[in-house]
């Protein structure tokens, strides 16, 4: 089979993973498929995603009958959907883990986002997702919010592997890394074995211009503004990551077994029509990394991506597009901590919708 332009671009060190799971795309073989034609090597799943799975179709209505005879409450019921998608994902791709030594592999299954500012909350939820799971390449995410980081720090000193979902901020950023770095230092002066522990580092990169172009917008800010923060955003937290996992600290966790935690750029897809519909991939390509893209997204890069190393060229121009935003009257600090507080209301909405529609399942299987 010829070399597609996913398979370059993972052969210059950025994983391809894609942004969705559900139970027809494993049964079909569709993921098996794409794990081949695509070089997809990890799965990440959100509520919203689930959500769109279990309302489209048949594929889940013959488990549901089996658990609505012995379970009544919506999360439970979902629960038991969910994980067993996430345990096939999970051994699909096994083989990949096991000969990358746990670089990919990966499937992600999400904490109820209601958790995302109760920090006690979040750790029992995350322990209890992955017993459910119990497969040694599951990641659970948690949201980088204040009250995730303790949860965060914790899990890993648990040694239980952690997607670190809905970062915006290159603070925020900097502390999650801080938090990986404590519970690592805690598992192994515990004892424990950092080896098979990972973690990514989920930054949300198409909604930061979606939200700074409509600020810009109000100001009357230039046309040539838009469209850049986002970019600037992901280059400067992957210098950030260069910085942070080097020198003394680092490398004596490193000495120990311990592995990196990767940047993942999660909401890829191009969501302003008049922006190159494969822009937040071929501007951050770039080794140790992750892109997790929708499949829409997958199919345009292989038509037309433009593969280069992308994501540690001008940073100097990055920085000087946060001083310009800055400069035109548009707040950083206010809109990453906008888009935090409407990715935990989006994904707790999709939430809600999803209980709601395992409630609506359960009625047309009972009337039917």
């Amino acid at each position: 089979m010829a070399k597609s332009r996913l398979h370059e671009l993972s052969e210059l060190g950025q994983s391809v993973w894609i942004d969705y799971l559900s139970r027809q795309m494993l049964q079909s073989g569709k993921l098996a498929r794409m794990m081949e034609e695509d070089a997809v090597v990890g799965v990440t799943s959100n509520p919203t995603i689930f959500q769109k799975a279990i309302a489209e179709g048949d594929a889940y209505d013959e488990q549901l009958r089996e658990v609505l005879a012995q379970e009544d409450d919506p999360k439970e019921v979902f629960l038991k959907l969910a994980v067993e998608d996430v345990k096939n994902a999970c051994d699909l791709l096994r083989p990949v883990w096991d000969g990358g030594k746990g670089q990919d592999g990966w499937v992600s299954i999400e904490v109820d986002p209601n958790l995302a500012f109760d920090t006690d909350g979040t750790i029992a939820e995350a322990q209890r997702l992955h017993e459910l799971v119990d497969k040694p390449n599951c990641f659970v995410k948690i949201p980088g919010t204040k009250d995730g980081l303790p949860a965060i720090e914790e899990m890993i000193a648990r040694g239980r592997p952690i997607n670190v979902t809905l970062i915006f901020s290159l603070q925020r950023y900097v502390e999650v890394v801080e938090a990986y770095l404590r519970g690592l230092e805690r598992l192994v002066e515990s004892g424990g074995d950092p080896g098979p522990v990972a973690s990514v580092a989920s930054f949300f990169v198409s909604r930061v211009d979606t939200e700074a172009d409509r600020r810009l917008d109000e100001v009357g800010a230039p046309d040539e503004l838009k469209g850049k923060l986002a970019v600037a955003n992901a280059k400067l937290a992957y210098q950030r990551y260069q910085e942070l996992f080097s020198g003394e600290r680092w490398e004596a966790l490193h000495a120990t077994g311990a592995r990196s935690q990767r940047c993942l750029w999660a909401s890829t897809s191009t969501k302003n029509p008049a922006y190159r519909d494969v822009l937040y991939v071929e501007e951050l390509i770039g080794p140790e990394t992750v892109n997790t893209m929708p499949e829409e997204t997958i199919d345009a890069f292989q038509d037309h991506g433009e593969v280069a190393l992308t994501l540690a060229r001008d940073l100097d121009e990055a920085q000087r597009v946060f001083d310009r935003i800055a400069e035109a009257g548009v707040d950083y600090d206010d809109v990453v901590v906008t888009l935090e507080q409407e990715g935990v209301e989006k994904f707790s909405d999709s939430f809600r919708e999803l209980l709601d529609g395992v409630q609506a399942k359960r009625g047309e299987l009972v009337s039917a």
